[in-house]
């Protein structure tokens, strides 16, 4: 039992080593937002996964939860990333449709982000704004 116990908290300090954390470039481009409400509700609610001005909480840099944050950094900056829009951003017209069906922020990432959470007025806003800055994919 002493042998398992020591052998899970080896294992748990040497995945510390493993260096797949969330790094922040610097920010290159940001949009050309239509008004300032815009902007903040989606630095509220989608900046700490789709920019380079991420926010990683304490247990962000713990591995494997690290891990877990760095894939889904990595898999929003690639759809859309609010830091570098003088290159191409393929899904930004996604942007408003995605925060209208309840896509964004996931529902999973909002209970551990409070501040994240938009209430119907500011989801709103937020789909109007990006819609307004990014246009509209007109997918249903």
């Amino acid at each position: 039992s002493a042998v398992i116990w020591m052998s899970l908290l080896v294992g748990f300090v040497l995945i510390q080593l493993v260096p797949y954390r969330v790094e922040n470039p610097s920010v290159s481009q940001e949009p050309d937002w239509d008004r300032p409400q815009p902007r903040e509700l989606a630095q509220r609610a989608c900046y700490d996964c789709h920019s380079n001005e991420v926010a990683v909480p304490w247990y962000g840099y713990v591995a494997p939860v690290s891990w877990l944050v760095q894939h889904d950094v990595d898999e929003a900056r690639e759809a859309l990333n609010f830091s570098e829009f003088d290159r191409p951003q393929d899904e930004a017209d996604e942007a408003a449709d995605e925060v209208e069906e309840g896509e964004m922020p996931p529902a999973y990432y909002t209970p551990l982000h409070p501040g994240a959470q938009l209430s119907a007025e500011e989801r709103q806003q937020l789909i109007a704004g990006l819609e307004a800055t990014m246009g509209r994919s007109g997918e249903d």
